[in-house]
């Protein structure tokens, strides 16, 4: 008999991360649920900074990572809403980029053959009892678990249901009301434009391309483009984000997702300089993706279910922290479930010290990269109030402070380390 039972409902870098973090404990059974009908990568590429590539490193998995690319040594911002760009500060931190598919197909790999990997189970609803929990899929089916791990992205069933069990069991009325305002994912205003390029498609329209050798993120009044090699340079990664800050909050009149032409992109962007034009040459049919956030929530936890990764904190894209926040959250859960002293019994309590440990960081690395959004999109933040007006030697020294104010917001990603809150679950878990 397994000490524990755990179902984890989602397939994505969080649930995958969180089963691999797990099997390291053989008294603790493993069963994966994925919505959809097979695997399949929403978005292109994803960056892993020091302190969640430290976390795939104690899994095992960096080496095989790093066959299908290589780090990423230094980026830079750069101005280049104008015909001519300009460098504004270029940051010395290691990151690795990955192609989301190869990170899936990686993980999954590594899990061991005694867990379960169920497709086409996308979780309705679940019912918390004194043995344990409920689960039941949209398909009818129903399984049961000790403790639910809902990883089940920006749209989450779980975090749902949570919250409504939260507010329904509150007696203040403001509160109940906050649990049910999380619910729904709220609209940044940003919407990104996604694709891949073939690198020998844009070395032959621009052979000293910058995202042929160097990660760059393009930036300018409401917009941004972060461009860089994946898949050992054979593939570029373009996401294009276009900003309407006036409209964060308001619903979002369309598909969430969609293929469109690069017609609905370029005239937006047809002033910037010519490495952005370029990139935009070479894009046929991006993927459309209207960016959606999860509010800040006043717990992740309820008894014996847990959210994590995107269900419990999907953010802006600014940082590229969404994929390492999730990594960071599934070795944090798996510590806390995995320690000698967990057992049924006290399920609440250690789930209790993921909540403690994680909520506080994820939702801070959220602020960060709404914060990041407003500086590299010059709404304001970093920027004198007289911005516009400026030219010359002042606008350089203005632009200079942005880049040194950015850098100081992200340094956290590569100058900390997530050891120190391991070693505080450790300690919570063993003071009882």
């Amino acid at each position: 008999m397994p000490r524990l039972r755990v179902a984890i409902c989602g397939a994505g870098v969080g649930g995958l991360t969180t089963a691999l973090a797990l099997s390291k404990y053989e008294d603790i059974a493993v069963d994966l649920y994925e919505g959809a009908s097979q695997l399949a990568e929403v978005g292109a590429g994803i960056g892993a900074f020091g302190r969640p590539w430290k976390v795939l490193q104690k899994l095992g998995v960096t080496e095989d990572l790093l066959k299908t690319t290589e780090e990423v040594t230094s980026w830079t911002y750069r101005k280049a809403d104008e015909a001519e760009g300009l460098d504004i500060i270029t940051l010395n931190a290691g990151l690795i980029t990955l192609h989301r598919a190869d990170f899936q197909n990686t993980l999954v790999h590594h899990l061991p053959e005694r867990y379960h990997l169920h497709t086409s189970k996308r979780l309705q609803k679940y019912v918390q009892d004194s043995d344990g929990v409920e689960l039941t899929f949209a398909d009818g089916s129903t399984a049961r678990c000790d403790v639910l791990v809902g990883a089940d992205g920006l749209k989450s069933a779980t975090r749902a249901q949570l919250l409504q069990d939260l507010a329904s069991k509150s007696t203040d009325p403001t509160q109940s009301n906050e649990f049910l305002s999380c619910i729904p994912p709220t609209w940044t205003g940003m919407v990104a434009y996604r694709g891949l390029i073939p690198s020998e498609k844009l070395r032959g329209i621009s052979p000293s391309h910058r995202a042929l050798s160097h990660d760059t993120q393009f930036i300018g009044k409401n917009g941004s483009v972060v461009a860089y090699p994946l898949m050992n340079g054979t593939v570029i990664n373009v996401a294009a984000i276009v900003a309407r800050p006036e409209l964060e909050g308001t619903p979002y009149p369309g598909d969430w997702f969609k293929c469109v032409e690069i017609d609905e992109l370029a005239p937006t962007l047809a002033h910037w300089e010519p490495d952005v034009q370029a990139l935009i040459q070479c894009i046929e049919q991006p993927l459309r993706w209207a960016i959606h956030a999860v509010k800040p929530l006043q717990t992740f936890v309820s008894s014996r279910v847990a959210l994590l990764g995107d269900a419990a904190h999907a953010m802006h894209p600014n940082q590229g922290s969404g994929a390492g926040q999730a990594i960071e959250d599934a070795l944090i859960m798996a510590t806390v479930l995995g320690h000698k002293s967990t057992n049924k019994g006290n399920l609440e309590n250690a789930i209790s010290v993921y909540d403690t440990i994680r909520r506080p960081f994820a939702l801070d690395v959220a602020r960060r990269s709404r914060l990041q959004a407003k500086m590299t999109m010059f709404q304001g933040e970093g920027l004198p109030s007289d911005f516009e007006t400026l030219e010359g030697e002042e606008k350089l020294q203005a632009l200079k402070q942005l880049g040194k104010a950015a850098q100081e917001n992200i340094q956290w990603a590569w100058t900390t380390s997530l050891d120190d809150d391991v070693e505080r679950a450790f300690h919570m878990l063993e003071s009882w």
